[in-house]
């Protein structure tokens, strides 16, 4: 079928549709489309498009779409089946009980990210640091840093939980910080979380460094890494290998490589007993974890998510 002939029918059935209709038509042509989670796709652009949560849809099936609105639903499940991810239609995704704007210059924020929080939390409620105690749940004195935040979803959601804590957070792009930004305000903690542009954490070693102040900054550093290698491209979804920004999926030849420069600047901006927490790639386990092999990290430990992979891997400063 051309293009032409499917305009032809969207101009068409725009006219027609109520709400059950949109969504089954909806559904047929993601499904046709081959597109994963088609029913959850097929709803969440028709509550964009209306404004609305799953409930009124489901109340109110005989609701009438006006003209222009149901063509714009059709044209949102249309660039859907050519691949856009929903969540860049919709401008919008989850994460820790937060909802979070995401445009193409961010990486979507996945479930799986959110054990590098619950890990941090953990790690950091636990630690003990030398002359201080053990530090307040609120995060009161704490610093943390958020490496290659992209929309911010780490920096937000540790700000939110660690209530007195500063956060700062880092990104190459500009674009990106944009975002993080906007979803800082979006949640109030705008106040407590810098933003920097810099790769990794150079800027903060730069600084140490020109004004022999002292290096270590921080309490904890967390990190979800680029960590794709370049070859890996074909193997992805057309979903992250043609529309996720490709700074925030690839590392290098092989995936490894940012974790080696990260952990390195990490030994010499963590306090002692600071923590660092870094999400893992599949197969990265074996070679992360022999980086902290050396005298500088103590109490390495890894955790899975609920597939069984090893997703996180945490380490404290000694």
């Amino acid at each position: 079928m051309d293009e032409r002939h499917t305009s032809q029918i969207t101009s068409h059935e725009s006219r027609l549709l109520d709400v059950r209709g949109a969504l089954k038509e909806a559904m047929a042509r993601l499904r046709a489309g081959c597109v994963a989670s088609h029913t959850l796709a097929a709803e969440l652009l028709l509550m964009h498009v209306l404004g609305c949560e799953r409930a009124w849809l489901y109340a109110h099936p005989e609701q009438r779409l006006d003209p222009a609105t149901a063509a714009r639903y059709l044209d949102l499940v249309a660039q859907r089946i050519t691949g856009v991810p929903t969540q860049y239609l919709t401008g919008r995704q989850e994460f820790w009980g937060l909802e979070f704007e995401v445009t193409r210059d961010v990486l979507i924020p996945r479930p799986e990210t959110e054990h590098v929080v619950e890990v941090a939390l953990e790690r950091i409620s636990r630690r003990r640091a030398p002359g201080r105690g053990r530090p307040a749940t609120n995060g009161a004195g704490l610093r943390v840093a958020d490496v290659g935040t992209g929309s911010g979803c780490l920096a937000v959601a540790l700000a939110r939980e660690l209530a007195e804590a500063l956060v700062l957070a880092t990104d190459i792009s500009p674009a990106a910080l944009a975002v993080a930004r906007r979803n800082a305000a979006r949640h109030g903690v705008s106040s407590r979380i810098v933003f920097v542009q810099c790769n990794l954490l150079d800027a903060f070693l730069r600084e140490s460094r020109a004004t022999n102040h002292e290096s270590r900054l921080f309490d904890l550093i967390v990190s979800n890494p680029p960590y794709l290698g370049r070859g890996e491209a074909e193997l992805l979804p057309r979903e992250v290998r043609e529309h996720e920004p490709r700074e925030a999926l690839f590392a290098g030849e092989v995936g490894f490589e940012v974790y080696a420069p990260l952990i390195r600047q990490a030994e010499e901006l963590l306090v002692t007993s600071g923590v660092l927490v870094l999400e893992l790639g599949y197969n990265a386990l074996d070679r992360v974890r022999s980086l902290f092999d050396g005298a500088a990290w103590t109490r390495a430990g890894v955790t899975n998510d609920l597939a069984g992979i090893p997703r996180v891997i945490a380490a404290e400063r000694v």
